[in-house]
């Protein structure tokens, strides 16, 4: 079994499949959209990883979402944990201080769904600090302001289903707005071929699932970037056939 991300790692020792120079999608193409409010974060002390799932998973639950939390829930259910999940869960109501420190201990059992029990790390040891929170609750904001703008989302944690292969068998996209396809990432970094990748991956596999008709009104993929704020688009139309064609066969597996 192989998610998106891991295939894409894969591919780099595969003569057959591996990203041309530059990428399938080079990154430079990507047009920038910056949305500057004049804030600068600081230093904090949780995981970048755990940050990009915090802000993530916070952003989906402002926005009205029952699920949002759904995924480190069951990771909590892996640990026996339910009842302190639970209790995370119910002292999540918002943006305020104590809620995002709830979000960030709650969101401490998502390595346990992605990784299994070995990857687990005592959610109790994960103490936001002030400015930690301050970042995540500044980069949540940003994501709601940018969905407004770009929104509103009419599809989150998407899967696809009926459309995984032998070779890709997991895999979810971020938010799909009525003319795109988004992916979150809270990196210091602009995008990188990886990243292009796996949106065309998402594209590509989100064509072919029971959610082609929403997936035919897309005219563009990007990524939004809360902790740059800025935002990194691409029109499909502009992406070479040939392009489309080597990624669905040799990546993908179609």
């Amino acid at each position: 079994m192989a998610s998106v991300t891991n295939r894409i790692q894969a591919i780099k020792k595969l003569d057959y499949a591996k990203q041309p120079r530059g990428g399938y999608i080079n990154p430079k193409l990507l047009r920038e959209e910056n949305f500057e409010d004049g804030v600068v974060l600081s230093s904090e002390n949780i995981h970048a990883s755990l940050m990009g799932i915090v802000v993530d998973y916070l952003t989906r639950f402002c926005q009205g979402s029952s699920r949002a939390f759904s995924s480190p829930m069951s990771g909590a259910i892996m640990m026996k944990e339910l009842e302190y999940g639970s209790e995370l869960l119910s002292e999540v109501k918002g943006l305020d201080d104590n809620s995002i420190f709830n979000a960030c201990r709650l969101c401490g059992y998502e390595s346990v769904t992605r990784a299994g029990k070995k990857a687990y790390v005592p959610v109790i040891t994960i103490n936001p600090t002030d400015e930690t929170i301050y970042n995540i609750k500044t980069m949540v904001t940003r994501s709601l302001h940018f969905f407004e703008k770009y929104g509103p989302v009419l599809k989150e944690d998407i899967i696809f289903e009926g459309r995984y292969t032998k070779i890709i068998t997991t895999g979810d996209a971020d938010f799909l707005t009525q003319n795109a396809l988004w992916d979150m990432k809270v990196s210091k970094n602009k995008p990188t071929a990886d990243h292009t990748l796996q949106l065309l991956i998402y594209y590509l596999m989100g064509k072919r699932s029971k959610l082609q008709t929403s997936f035919d009104q897309i005219s563009k993929i990007g990524v939004f970037n809360p902790r740059l704020n800025t935002a990194y688009s691409l029109d499909v139309d502009s992406i070479d056939p040939i392009i489309i064609e080597s990624v669905s066969k040799n990546v993908i597996g179609y």
